[in-house]
């Protein structure tokens, strides 16, 4: 992929020239305005609900360099980490935990990929800057959303513009550069009034193969972009309508695949509305409906050199090219009230979700129509109360029901599942210490998901497809606790959980049949099993000075399967990250020193959909820099050097290197080597 020339890209050209003609007026307002230089995040600090919700700003840069999805952001939150494929589309977990186990929600919206390998995740659809806010809910304990994650749920959200007839614009744009040809674009702008606006989002990201510590390249490059519009109409103070669409598409080599994905359409519309102050108890009514169509193109020969084969007509070798097209309709709709009354706070509502998933094969052995092989409906209401004991105490509790029913077309079978989900959680604060904790317990329960069901070779009797109905319902119990503290300069958070997973859906990896006297394949089988999960996360911080500030951090995650006291595969290591800054009214300086332990806790050929444990992996760390200067007010430059000691490491989770062949080989992919990045953004 050739790398774009820098001011040949309007948006760039665009910024530089804003820069320079709004030198003079921002150089007045600086006279009457001071403002804090910005700061490159490298931990996320910013806790709700006593520590158990995490806030984090996705418009600011982060380091590593400045993410290409949801996943890639994701990561500077502790407790995240990432199976990578390649450069870009990593699929996230958290505390050890994988796919439907996280809720990833858009504005409220669910937005399910297509691929049966999750090449195209939930999180490869959405450009974090393009929102404005990230909360991420600890554990089992919401329930206000359907089919409940039990490791986490994870809202990315954008917010209503504030307009006014004085202000009736604004918006920021930016422009990345880095090592291996990265170049970003990202816009927004907001133009309109008190009562009415227009929103626009767009994005670009390309970049080439990333070379190793060692100088080796990895099949790495892709681009991306993404097109989003909002109308809004607010007539008053109280009542918020909006409607979006949106547009997107995108292409990725990836090191860790006998395939490439060659396309990533998206295309959304979605419709919402919020009325407040109903009555003196009812403070808010909202509802949305929101369809989303995914069509996903994965194959061997676009972006790499297909592997060969032997052609028994002719007696030579030739191209042994294949390619597989899947799509995912998605049509999502909410109604919430929120009420209160004197120390009770109380939300309900009601949600459904129907998702239509569809597939076909081309190659020299078939070629398959586009058919639709799975339908999903979910219907579901839920409820969450918080009363305020007393100035000390409060109660959180909630309760959900869900009702899902799939079908599965090519098999001739469905299922139906209820699930029930609740917690109840304790928030506790201590005004003469400057703390906070809370504690709580939650449940719910999952149904096998599409890549469950569809894309494993057997169930737990371990007989050939159907699986459809052979895998039980995934039911967790789960204890979460937290506390934190301020003491002058001082400041601690940490949060811990234990919990009990019945009937947890664990793949193992070995040759099945690929019937028809076709041989076999190196692929997953599902089956329950009962296990024991653990771990924490926790950080303190410390200001020295005014302008010299640390904080380190830590995250580790257990877990055993109760059956035989195996470990559960693919669970990140131990892991901390330490962080020095010094910050001056123009400029801030910052130093990030990650470092991760050997994990040998593994399970061998055991994991999830994505990826299996093939080896212990070892130890390592890397030495990141970065710099902010404010050049005048808002207009910001950020840069940054990460792994500055240019290691060779390779990280435990991730997708398995592809030989010169085209089939997956037997060693993992190295992490990028230095790779240096300069970020310009500006406000308006």
């Amino acid at each position: 992929m050739a790398q774009p020339k820098f001011l040949s890209q309007p948006l760039s050209a665009a910024i530089c020239i804003a820069c320079y003609s709004s030198s003079s007026v921002a150089a007045q307002q600086a006279q009457n305005t001071t403002q804090l230089a910005p700061i490159v995040v490298t931990a996320q600090l910013n806790h709700d609900a006593n520590g158990l919700i995490i806030h984090a700003d996705p418009k600011q840069p982060i380091q590593p360099v400045p993410a290409t999805d949801g996943a890639d952001y994701l990561q500077s939150i502790p407790g995240f980490s990432s199976i990578k494929s390649g450069g870009t589309n990593g699929d996230v977990t958290f505390r050890g935990m994988f796919g439907s186990r996280i809720k990833i929600l858009s504005d409220g919206s669910e937005n399910l990929g297509a691929c049966p390998a999750r090449m195209d995740a939930p999180t490869s659809y959405i450009q974090p800057e393009s929102y404005d806010r990230i909360r991420v809910v600890k554990g089992p304990q919401t329930v206000q959303y359907a089919n409940t994650g039990s490791a986490a749920t994870v809202i990315f959200e954008r917010q209503k513009p504030q307009l006014s007839q004085d202000k009736n614009y604004l918006g920021q744009a930016s422009v990345l550069i880095g090592s291996f040809g990265r170049l970003d674009h990202n816009v927004e702008a907001v133009v309109g009034d008190e009562k009415k606006y227009i929103r626009l989002n767009a994005n670009r990201s390309v970049a080439d193969s990333y070379q190793d510590g060692e100088g080796n390249s990895v099949p790495s490059a892709w681009e991306r972009w993404n097109t989003d519009l909002a109308f809004g109409w607010t007539p008053n103070e109280d009542t918020w309508i909006e409607l979006t669409g949106g547009k997107a598409d995108g292409e990725a080599e990836y090191a860790g695949r006998s395939m490439d994905g060659s396309q990533f359409a998206r295309e959304s519309l979605g419709l919402r509305f919020e009325k407040k102050n109903l009555t003196d108890v009812i403070k808010k009514v909202e509802g949305q409906v929101n369809y989303s169509y995914n069509d996903h193109i994965m194959d061997n020969f676009r972006l790499r050199t297909p592997p060969m084969t032997h052609d028994m007509m002719t007696h030579q070798m030739v191209a042994n090219s294949s390619e597989m097209q899947v799509t995912r309709r998605t049509l999502n709709s909410r109604l919430a009230i929120s009420s209160e009354w004197d120390k009770l706070s109380f939300i309900t509502g009601i949600d459904s979700q129907q998702n239509h998933h569809a597939g076909s094969m081309k190659s020299m052995m078939m070629n398959m129509p586009l058919s639709t092989n799975m339908k999903f409906d979910s219907y579901g209401a839920f409820g969450e109360l918080s009363y305020q004991l007393n100035d000390a105490y409060k109660l959180v509790t909630g309760a959900r029901i869900d009702q899902v029913e799939i079908d599965a077309l090519k098999l001739n079978d469905e299922r139906k599942e209820t699930l029930p989900s609740g917690f109840i959680r304790l928030e506790n604060q201590y005004p003469e210490h400057n703390a906070k904790s809370y504690i709580g317990l939650g449940y719910v329960e999952r149904v096998p998901d599409y890549w469950e069901l569809f894309s494993t070779a057997h169930g737990n009797t371990g007989m050939p497809k159907p699986t459809f109905n052979d895998l039980n319902t995934e039911k967790t119990l789960q204890l979460d606790m937290g506390y934190q503290q301020e003491h002058g300069a001082f400041s601690l958070w940490t949060s811990a959980y234990a919990g009990l997973v019945n009937d947890f859906i664990l793949l193992s990896y070995h040759n099945h049949s690929t019937g028809h006297g076709h041989g076999s394949s190196f692929s997953a089988g599902a089956k329950n099993v009962d296990a024991v999960i653990a771990g924490a996360e926790a950080g303190v911080s410390y200001q020295f000075t005014d302008t010299i500030q640390a904080d380190i951090s830590t995250m580790y995650a257990w877990g055993e399967i109760s059956d035989n006291n195996d470990p559960l595969p693919q669970i990140a290591p131990l892991e901390g990250r330490f962080n020095l800054r010094y910050v001056q009214d123009q400029y801030s300086l910052g130093l990030l020193w990650r470092a991760v332990a050997k994990q040998d806790r593994i399970n061998l050929n055991k994991g999830n959909i994505v990826g299996y444990d093939i080896g212990e992996s070892k130890g390592f760390s890397t030495l990141a820099l970065n710099a902010t200067y404010k050049v005048m007010n808002d207009i910001d430059l950020a840069v940054g050097i990460d792994n500055v000691l240019d290691k060779t490491y390779t990280e435990h989770l991730n997708k398995l290197g592809v030989g010169v062949d085209g089939q997956v080989g037997t060693a993992q992919f190295n992490n990028t080597g230095r790779n240096y990045w300069a970020r310009i953004s500006m406000k308006f």
